[in-house]
């Protein structure tokens, strides 16, 4: 595969380029024995895929592919452990597959292995399915003579990934599915049932109080000027989102989802979580530190921990401890940050990443949950309240004349 550098030659000069290699590493390696000092190096591939993500995007793609690779790594690593050779381990579940794109795409892994192609390699071809961190692994796996072992790994790591995805996307579909009934009632009510009324009033020439003439009066605009309203809405969703697609907007809103009070802190809490699993299990797996963290920042979408990781690459090729990059308390908490010193005087920074990993995403969990339980009901209160105003609002006029008629008897 094709890998980008960037560095610095011996007589300090900054050098960038392409070489073609196996892995990163193997790619550092070569450049080093050049003479060259290297700063960056990643997948050139990989870094235009990543480059095309959605802000919310997962670093081994979306739903579908993040399952799919998911379930493949699960049963190869049951196989090859067992001696089964990785082609025969591909064909197996291969013939499981309905024809399609993932289907495709297995069959020309395998063949590329079939072809002499280490495991690694052939997924370099597939980087919409495979990615810098999967392919890593399994390259330092196959060097090691330990491919079960890494495919354990990383199936692990994706039944984590999937796992979160999974909290995240429970929790929102209630709260998300309430505001649409919502928003479905109001028009509803606005459209079809104020409309009906204002005939009825006209009718008996009832005097409205104003709360009733406001309903009116946004009922008779809504019912005028619907397509508007519509073409509208349709404008501002393309807009969103092709400035969601562009940098700027993206930085804008990795800033606002990190800042903004309450949601910010678990976006941070989940971002630390997810950074500290990659880079734990990149490094347990033997990867170097330098190519850990820059396949760590390539599988990070938010622009501000992108930032971060870059920092903690440029203090590791200073000499300095990776801790001394993390300890920026916007981003990162203390706790974190002293757990992550703890493990570098120890030795064990891997363990103490995914230990740390597991706590966060318990807590994560537990914090999704509550907000969520505190979110629903009051989408409840507050759609009872609008519906109850415009109840009490159009029976009003009614109760009047009924009192006055009354009365008048």
């Amino acid at each position: 595969m094709k890998v980008c550098y960037a560095g610095y030659d011996k007589a300090g000069g900054s050098v960038s380029g392409s070489i073609e290699a196996a892995t990163t590493a193997a790619a550092r390696e070569q450049l080093k024995k050049q003479g060259l000092f290297v700063t960056r190096a990643e997948n050139d591939a990989a870094s235009a895929t990543g480059s095309r993500s959605g802000a919310f995007k997962d670093f081994f793609g979306k739903g579908a592919k993040l399952r799919d690779v998911s379930i493949l790594l699960r049963q190869m690593a049951v196989l090859v452990s067992t001696g089964t050779t990785v082609v025969d381990s591909l064909l197996v579940h291969e013939r499981q597959l309905k024809p399609g794109a993932w289907r495709t795409a297995l069959e020309d892994v395998r063949q590329r292995v079939e072809e002499g192609a280490q495991l690694s390699e052939a997924m370099g071809a597939r980087p919409e399915y495979f990615d810098a961190v999967c392919r890593s692994l399994i390259a330092a796996g196959e060097s090691r003579g330990k491919l079960g072992e890494m495919l354990q790994r990383l199936a692990t790591l994706m039944r984590q990934q999937m796992r979160v995805r999974g909290a995240l996307i429970g929790a929102m579909v209630y709260p998300c599915l309430l505001s649409c009934v919502a928003v479905a009632v109001m028009a509803l009510m606005m459209g079809f049932v104020l409309p009906r009324f204002e005939g009825l009033f006209v009718t008996l020439g009832a005097p409205l109080p104003p709360t009733t003439q406001m309903l009116m009066s946004i009922s008779a605009v809504v019912c005028q000027w619907w397509w508007a309203f519509l073409g509208g809405l349709i404008a501002m969703a393309v807009g969103f989102k092709l400035w969601l697609g562009s940098a700027t907007g993206r930085r804008m809103l990795d800033i606002v989802l990190v800042r903004a009070p309450s949601i910010g802190r678990i976006v941070r809490c989940m971002a630390m979580a997810r950074i500290a699993r990659v880079l734990g299990v990149l490094l347990e797996g033997k990867v170097t530190l330098l190519d850990a963290l820059a396949l760590t920042r390539q599988s990070t979408t938010n622009c501000l921990y992108t930032a971060l990781i870059a920092k903690a690459e440029e203090c590791v090729t200073r000499g300095e401890p990776v801790s001394a990059a993390f300890g920026d308390a916007s981003l990162v908490s203390t706790a974190v940050c002293e757990a992550i010193r703890a493990g570098e005087r120890t030795g064990q920074i891997g363990p103490v990443l995914l230990t740390l990993a597991d706590f966060m995403d318990e807590d994560n969990e537990v914090v999704i949950k509550s907000l969520t339980s505190i979110i629903e009901p009051l989408i409840l209160i507050v759609l009872g309240i609008m519906v109850g105003f415009v109840a009490i609002s159009m029976f009003m006029p009614l109760f009047d004349l009924a009192g006055a008629g009354g009365g008048a008897a």
